[in-house]
């Protein structure tokens, strides 16, 4: 798809010769001087009750009078934010969603600067309207393809604008993969599956991509990681990938993501119902490898490793039990109470892995407790960190990304909850505060180096009617590493 701008005033947007023009008004906000053909039709369209100056409102007209575009969608935002901005462009695409439209055009109706964050979010809208999945459904209809997007803008916004743009590309890629990687079903997105996967975005990247296997696992003693993966016939693979744009002595930036391709929760098995959601448990390595194709496609001068702990957890004769206990890479021992308390026990590991490269920051990924998804709902995914200066800039990029995080506390005294009788830790904590206790045992393998957890139970995919991935947080994630290039 092309993206690109136009510098044109309001009073011309009638001439604009495209499939589908969406005009962005504030709510409440339509002025005058936009001129004609524009005026006249929201002023009249507001008169004749066919449209309220309201978030949320929009209006459809096919071959408007004085439009050289086939198709006018008027949009009412809350305001002038790129995050209202967003969320009415969506609606604006929505309405032209099984149309025919292929070049679009998006534009603010009266008040309302185009800036780098409002390219990049009419990007993102447009990549969410157009996505569908439709690998293992041959049956699914064909999805909406437009050809091109162009933002209109005022010419000193221009540059800033096409800033958006291209970065929105980039994040778009990566969140669509995201999504791809995540509604594969767990027969297809195996940890061999996704090792392969992650080999070819280093080729197309020309990236220096590991996939260790398990003899190469035992090797560097990865006990906990190994005991998730013991029962399970598909056999684990450890993916390390580099994408190198600065110094080679420069510390990177470490994204951890947990890769469990699906979760029965072993011997402390899950519930029948919804488990067939547990094929999302490698959403967090899924939008670490988003990101990576979006840094990649951005070549930021920064240095960034991505490592991805993947297997499944599965009953069986072979399986890990309540009460076994395992040892760490990092040589602390851990007791098995719970075999669904499985992502922590992957990704420790991969965490003490990660001090090898010197980070100048660790974050991991995962689809962790649904202990947060009762704390936050839906919305915002749980960040974590004993690091101010690190949770800053996360909550920052999750604004800039519009993918919101909220941070939750990490204090000692939750650190009790893990005592063991028989090993240096247990796995879980009971029900008070899971993702916090969680988030805690996950601390005690990151003291080499500043660290945050990110648990995006909540916000990695969507059940229901609307079920599938949704790619986040790839924003959230590629707004933070861009955050360290030079």
């Amino acid at each position: 798809m092309d993206f690109g701008h136009r510098v044109a005033p309001p009073q011309g947007l009638g001439k604009l010769e495209v499939d589908a023009l969406v005009l962005v008004v504030a709510a409440g906000s339509a002025d005058s001087g936009l001129g004609a053909p524009l005026a006249d039709l929201l002023s009249d369209a507001v008169a004749e009750g066919d449209l309220a100056l309201k978030k949320g409102k929009t209006l459809y007209l096919h071959r408007p009078a004085g439009f050289a575009a086939r198709r006018v969608v008027v949009a009412v935002a809350a305001d002038t934010a790129a995050k209202s901005f967003k969320a009415a462009v969506a609606q604006g695409f929505a309405a032209l969603k099984g149309g025919g439209a292929k070049s679009l055009a998006v534009a603010w109706a009266g008040s309302g600067a185009m800036s780098d964050a409002h390219a990049e979010a009419a990007v993102l809208a447009l990549a969410d309207a157009t996505y569908l999945y439709r690998h293992t459904k041959p049956s699914a209809p064909a999805p909406w393809a437009a050809d091109s997007l162009t933002l209109i803008c005022e010419k000193a916004e221009a540059k800033g604008v096409q800033t958006g743009l291209t970065r929105g590309a980039a994040i778009a890629e990566g969140v669509t993969l995201a999504r791809e990687f995540g509604n594969r079903p767990g027969n297809e997105c195996t940890p061999t599956w996704l090792g392969q996967q992650a080999k070819k975005i280093g080729k197309s990247f020309d990236l220096e991509v590991d996939v260790l296997d398990r003899k190469q696992i035992e090797k560097l003693g990865m006990g906990a990681f190994l005991a998730v993966s013991q029962a399970s016939a598909e056999p684990p693979r450890f993916i390390v990938a580099r994408y190198q744009g600065a110094a080679k002595g420069e510390a990177p930036v470490v994204l951890v993501g947990k890769g469990i391709t699906f979760d029965t929760g072993g011997i402390s098995i899950k519930p029948a119902a919804e488990m067939d959601e547990m094929k999302f448990d490698m959403c967090g390595a899924a939008s670490v490898l988003g990101t990576l194709h979006a840094v990649a496609k951005l070549k930021p001068r920064l240095n960034l490793v991505c490592i991805v702990p993947t297997c499944e957890n599965m009953p069986g004769g072979k399986a890990i039990k309540p009460g076994d206990v395992v040892t760490s890479m990092s040589g602390q021992t851990v007791e098995i109470l719970n075999t669904d308390a499985e992502g922590r026990l992957i990704l420790c590991d991969a965490l003490t892995y990660a001090e090898r490269f010197k980070p100048t920051v660790v974050v991991d990924v995962a689809t962790l407790t649904g202990a947060c998804v009762i704390a936050l709902g839906h919305h915002n995914s749980g960040l974590f960190s004993s690091d101010d200066t690190v949770a800053d800039k996360l909550l920052a990029a999750s604004r800039a990304a519009i993918d919101p995080c909220w941070r939750l506390p990490l204090d000692e005294e939750y650190a009790e909850a893990l005592k063991s009788n028989f090993a240096d830790m247990g796995n879980v904590g009971g029900r008070p505060g899971g993702a916090i206790t969680a988030a805690m045992f996950l601390s005690r393998f990151t003291a080499k180096y500043p660290w945050a957890h990110l648990d995006i139970a909540g916000t990695a995919w969507k059940s229901g009617t609307s079920k599938g991935a949704t790619g986040r947080p790839v924003g959230l994630l590629t707004h933070f590493v861009l955050g360290h290039a030079k």
